[in-house]
């Protein structure tokens, strides 16, 4: 199933390998902080929208950061596809 993340940004659920809220991520979290450095560096962020950034999609090749909330990303996933898409 793929699962909308905002903008024009659908992923397939079977490569998303984590969700994480942008605000929870501190300065203290040193190594988390250079993971997403790295990745930004090597061209591997994807910035799906100008709007405040509040997730990070982590997949099996791509970082993306997300307008949308892990709440709403995570919610998306459980209730799988509808019928009425």
């Amino acid at each position: 199933m793929y699962v909308h993340v905002g903008g024009e940004y659908s992923i397939s659920d079977r490569f998303i390998i984590g969700i994480f809220d942008l605000d929870s991520i501190s300065p203290k979290q040193k190594d988390t902080l250079h993971f997403l450095s790295e990745a930004e560096k090597n061209g591997k962020v994807e910035y799906i929208s100008d709007d405040i950034p509040r997730s990070v999609i982590l997949t099996l090749d791509r970082v993306y950061i997300s307008p949308i909330s892990v709440t709403t990303i995570r919610k998306r996933i459980s209730d799988g596809p509808r019928g009425d898409e």
